[in-house]
């Protein structure tokens, strides 16, 4: 049953509209172990973008690099159009605290998506059902508990011992705790919502931390609107962990079988 009180996900991504300045501040209840859960960072910016009065179309592309940590309170987001043609809009933001220190620099592409040919390459993941799969319980960091996490394959098993190889690979149901109608910014939400591969490769928590993030969106609002959901299947997969910094890929697919977003990141580790 769908929430109609205000969900904590819009109350932690709210922005207040300036001129080219908009402002926002961090929400506890998607707080980290040392910062805000990137994925809600991310939805932020997202939202700066959709409810942009000069925005047209729908969100195609967002890069998002995690310049510096973000501190718990109030920031200011410089929102800057920086080409626009008949289809597409390219858009620059800049995340600012501290009298102008640069806490993230992002980068997205909307686009008017059109009619036309159309055909999956990717084939749907099996997956044992939400409601026949295990929740996973719940986490010390506040932004975990806001997610019913259901894993399917590759559920992280820290202090395990293990002799088998290392192996990253998750697939897995996600859902807002509190149900929410999935939308853009859920779908940027969760592209980041995977702990950590290395996590799942060494067994442990070790300190980790997101540098970039790309989310390609395969669908615009009217086909989440006809999708009518409010939980994806997710796998993602690392391939290969070196000199401190390790890759991540994923999927996030609709029950019905459609392809909502592909996303990728490179992140930082320490082991």
């Amino acid at each position: 049953m769908l929430t109609k009180t205000p969900h904590l996900f819009d109350d932690a991504t709210t922005v207040t509209a300036g001129d080219s300045r908009w402002q926002g501040k961090t929400s506890d209840d998607y707080w980290a172990f040392v910062g805000p859960f990137g994925g809600a960072t991310a939805a932020t910016i997202l939202r700066a973008l959709i409810d942009h009065p000069q925005r047209a179309g729908d969100p195609l592309a967002l890069t998002v690099n995690y310049c510096a940590p973000v501190a718990q309170g109030a920031f200011d987001l410089d929102v800057r159009l920086v080409k626009a043609n008949r289809s597409s809009q390219h858009w620059s933001v800049e995340m600012t605290q501290g009298g102008g220190d640069v806490a993230t620099l992002a980068t997205a592409v909307f686009a008017e998506r059109r009619p036309s040919w159309s055909h999956q390459q990717a084939k749907f993941p099996d997956a044992t059902p939400f409601e026949q799969t295990l929740p996973y319980p719940k986490t010390a960091a506040s932004w975990v508990k806001q997610y019913d996490f259901r894993f399917v394959e590759g559920e992280p098993k820290f202090g395990a011992p293990s002799s088998a190889a290392p192996d990253a690979y998750s697939k897995l149901w996600i859902a807002d705790r509190v149900p929410r109608k999935i939308d853009a910014l859920s779908l940027i939400a969760m592209s980041d919502a995977f702990f950590g591969r290395i996590f799942h490769a060494k067994r442990e928590l070790v300190p980790f931390g997101t540098v970039s993030l790309t989310t390609y969106f395969h669908v615009d609002a009217a086909d989440l609107a006809a999708e009518d959901i409010t939980r994806v299947l997710a796998e993602a997969d690392a391939k290969i962990f070196h000199k401190s910094y390790g890759d991540q890929n994923g999927e996030l697919w609709s029950p019905s079988g459609r392809l909502l977003a592909t996303t990728t990141q490179i992140a930082y580790f320490k082991a």
